[in-house]
């Protein structure tokens, strides 16, 4: 009885102490306290403060084909026209005209970002989400729900784009 006693003390004594400290341990995971509270006291920039979706950026041409964009002050209503024919049969699937959806809605668009960004977005979504700082945004505000390339022409795109005018 007493050698008994005597493994069951031994025992719960050695699981007391492979069990005891303070030190928090957990395999293939780790927290670096110290930097984690150096980055929440940082400020963030004023573009991180405001949503991508809402975020003005009219300066910013974005990353591809389209370098320079000369718009008409009046409207092509054939050219829009069609534009709209072509948004509502490739991309109603993700954005509705006055809503979030699973992407952003195009309504006023061209008073945040510039005609050229809007075509490179439209023209190459992949490219942009890669390399342009705001689409990275757009990307992680909606999910990760990247835009789908439409393989549309130069000529398709500039079409949709007069239909943003007309929104």
């Amino acid at each position: 009885m007493k050698s008994i006693l005597k493994s069951m003390t031994l025992l719960f004594s050695l699981l007391l102490i492979s069990c005891g400290g303070k030190e928090e341990k957990k395999e293939g995971f780790s927290v670096d306290r110290s930097k984690a509270t150096e980055q929440s006291s940082e400020t963030p920039s004023v573009t991180d403060a405001v949503p991508a979706s809402k975020r003005i950026i009219l300066e910013e041409k974005g990353v591809g084909q389209i370098k320079e964009i000369t718009l008409d002050p009046q409207i092509d209503t054939e050219m829009a026209a069609a534009g709209e024919a072509i948004f509502k049969s490739n991309c109603t699937a993700c954005h509705k005209i006055d809503k979030r959806f699973i992407g952003p809605s195009p309504k006023g668009i061209l008073e945040r970002r510039s005609p050229e960004w809007i075509m490179n977005m439209i023209l190459d979504p992949k490219l942009m989400t890669e390399e342009d700082r705001c689409a990275k945004d757009l990307l992680i505000e909606f999910n990760g729900a990247a835009m789908a390339n439409q393989n549309l022409t130069v000529e398709e795109t500039r079409s949709i784009l007069e239909y943003f005018r007309t929104l």
